[in-house]
């Protein structure tokens, strides 16, 4: 047997923390780690597999043979194993090679700490030193600002593969094209964040990255770790903050995974009715075990504090909230209390959280969370799971639903439309038109607009219109800027060439105006999770498919008033009622001839009458264009 030296970067105190499930930074210890012992160079290994009876360091630089590099079992029972091995260093390829005391199984791992993984299909490991001499000091001294929940929140999400691809050469953009192209759109789109799709390493194409095996690196795909840095400190000097997707809601079972790592469910709930996801044939973390628990919290730190990142959004909440999620009468047990909530989870998502807040106060983490569970971003201490931000998925099903409806039955139709204001404020919502909006034949957000192509364009507007104005942050996926007609198909680019048509020019312009109208009111930002924030004007002219409210910032001159009109017919002296006297002012109109529209407009000023309507003391007549939206602030 080669050499393997006896080395530990484990003190006694990070043993008691692993073993208790309060170590966070697990990634500085476990792994494989570049170093000098005794004056010689080579690489510290460490692994946690309890059942194995012996653990080798299998790789190129031993031909991949069991039992010349053999780790050492640590003393303290805390299923450690570990060594120094001379010689070894950046760029050696490596996997595990577990014999299991468990029926005399052997496995062959990935290392689950690894920094760097092999480019899709190899599946091994890679010694890496990702050292980065980070250039966003500015962004990270100031990020709250940004970051906060009274701040503006506009959001990007990207698939990086299929963003934008280069065609000549049959491939995606790398992380270093990336830190130039998809800043300086994102910059020019008056985003103020990027949402990125699952940048961890993940084995198979069409899990978009949402099954995940190499949980501390970043996917060799698109580059090297440190070029996924530069992507990250790119965004951070041209102020744009980057959220990553997390999921810890379950894994894949591919041989090199975390699966039944030591020929035991290690990382997996034992318990298949736990265990096991019936939805995507994964297996599901077992969030009652310490060593568990403080692996997946770790790996939300180490996004954080490694790579910088300015949120987590956190996958599939709800499937880690319930013992039922998905499983038929019989398929589940309930918990201690006879309920369906898996209260091991929910500990371990408030600790994550706490955790997360506790070290980067400046950060956010948001849940997709498709149920009703109560105070999801409320905090800990006030009984809540602790996230800053909860996705608004009952806004995004009832306004696509309405929006889907042809305007002449659209006035039976308006509570599915205002019905959110019922429950805006009972959490943190971000409204999201995400990925999953676009996959599996739900078609394209264009493609669900009824009417011809001018209506369907028409609607379009007004459903983003009404989206940045309605309180709560946004979420746009990428190619809904575009008024893409296609289904999202990872394989694919984005369809850049429809810019050259008015319609989708025009769609991309109002986007962009959007960001820019929603950055520069506070109104539409200050208050966006506060019921003070919001007033209804009008909400039940079911007849006209008119509705129209208010929103307020912390300053009453910052009130803004928008009208929307969901039918083909333009209103015109369309009387609404108003707070206050002076002149009412167009901001903007959806309608707008630059964006495609018609050209419905209104006057430069509107002189508002001391006449009561709408329970207000003053009112003005306007002009509300087809299918529109309009924006209005009062000048005194």
């Amino acid at each position: 047997m080669d050499s393997v030296t006896p080395c530990s970067f484990f003190s006694e105190f990070d043993i008691n923390l692993f073993k208790t499930g309060k170590h966070y930074r697990l990634y500085e210890k476990f792994g494989s780690h570049i170093t000098t012992i005794n004056g010689v160079e080579g690489t510290y290994f460490s692994v946690w597999a309890p059942s194995a009876k012996s653990v080798s360091v299998i790789g190129d630089f031993n031909h991949w043979i069991e039992g010349k590099h053999q780790l050492h079992v640590r003393w303290d029972e805390s299923g450690i194993w570990e060594g120094f091995i001379p010689s070894i260093g950046k760029g050696s390829v490596y996997k595990y090679k577990i014999h299991s005391n468990h029926n005399d199984i052997k496995t062959e791992k990935a290392d689950p700490y690894a920094r760097r993984c092999e480019h899709p299909p190899k599946t091994a490991s890679v010694v890496w030193d990702d050292k980065y001499n980070w250039e966003d000091a500015a962004w990270m001294k100031k990020r709250k600002e940004h970051n906060a929940l009274d701040a503006p929140y506009s959001v990007y999400e990207v698939h990086l593969g299929s963003w934008k691809k280069k065609i000549e050469e049959d491939r995606s953009l790398s992380y270093i094209e990336l830190s130039d192209e998809l800043v300086s759109y994102v910059k020019e789109m008056q985003f103020t964040h990027v949402e990125l799709m699952p940048v961890m390493e993940y084995p198979y194409d069409p899990s978009w990255g949402y099954q995940l095996t190499g949980y501390f690196a970043p996917t060799s795909r698109f580059g090297y770790p440190e070029e996924f840095k530069v992507l990250v400190d790119k965004l951070h000097q041209n102020d744009i903050g980057i959220i990553l997707d997390w999921v810890p809601s379950h894994f894949p079972e591919d041989a090199h995974g975390l699966g039944f790592f030591d020929g035991t469910c290690l990382y997996e709930h034992p318990d298949r009715k736990k265990g096991y996801h019936p939805d995507w044939k994964s297996l599901i973390f077992n969030y009652g075990r310490n060593e568990v628990k403080s692996f997946l919290i770790s790996n939300a730190i180490f996004w954080l504090d490694q790579y910088h990142a300015d949120g987590l959004r956190v996958d599939a909440v709800a499937s880690i909230l319930f013992l039922d999620y998905s499983r038929e009468d019989g398929e589940w047990e309930p918990n201690i209390y006879g309920g369906r909530e898996n209260l091991e989870a929910i500990s371990f998502m408030k600790e994550l959280n706490e955790e997360v807040y506790s070290s980067f106060p400046d950060v956010q983490t948001i849940a997709e969370e498709s149920t009703s569970f109560p105070m999801v971003s409320k905090p800990t201490y006030l009984g809540g799971l602790g996230f800053g931000m909860k996705w608004m998925m009952g806004w995004m099903h009832d306004t696509l639903q309405y929006f889907a409806k042809e305007p002449i039955y659209r006035k039976h139709h308006q509570n599915d439309l205002t019905f959110s204001m019922t429950y805006a404020f009972t959490e943190n919502f971000m409204l999201p038109l995400s990925h999953d909006e676009v996959v599996h034949g739900k078609s394209s957000i264009l493609g669900r607009m009824p009417g011809d192509e001018w209506q369907q364009f028409a609607n379009l507007r007004l459903l983003y219109t009404y989206m940045f104005t309605h309180p709560g942050v946004n979420l746009l996926f990428m190619g809904a800027e575009l008024g893409q007609r296609e289904e999202w198909n990872f394989q694919n680019s984005l369809d850049w060439y429809i810019l050259q048509y008015t319609y989708h020019s025009g769609i991309q312009k109002i986007i962009k105006d959007l960001n820019v109208l929603y950055r520069k009111y506070p109104a539409l930002y200050q208050k966006q999770f506060s019921t003070s924030g919001f007033e209804w004007i009008s909400y039940d002219d079911h007849e006209n498919s008119v509705i129209a409210y208010m929103r307020k910032g912390n300053e009453k001159e910052t009130l803004l008033i928008i009208v929307c009109n969901f039918t083909p017919i333009p209103r015109t002296n369309y009387r609404i009622g108003l707070p206050d006297k002076g002149k009412l002012i167009q901001l903007f109109n959806s309608d707008a001839k630059v964006y495609g529209g018609s050209g419905v407009s209104n006057k430069k000023e509107l002189v508002i009458a001391s006449k009561k309507w709408h329970n207000q003391k003053y009112s003005v007549a306007v002009d509300i264009p087809p299918l529109g939206a309009v924006v209005f602030k009062i000048n005194k």
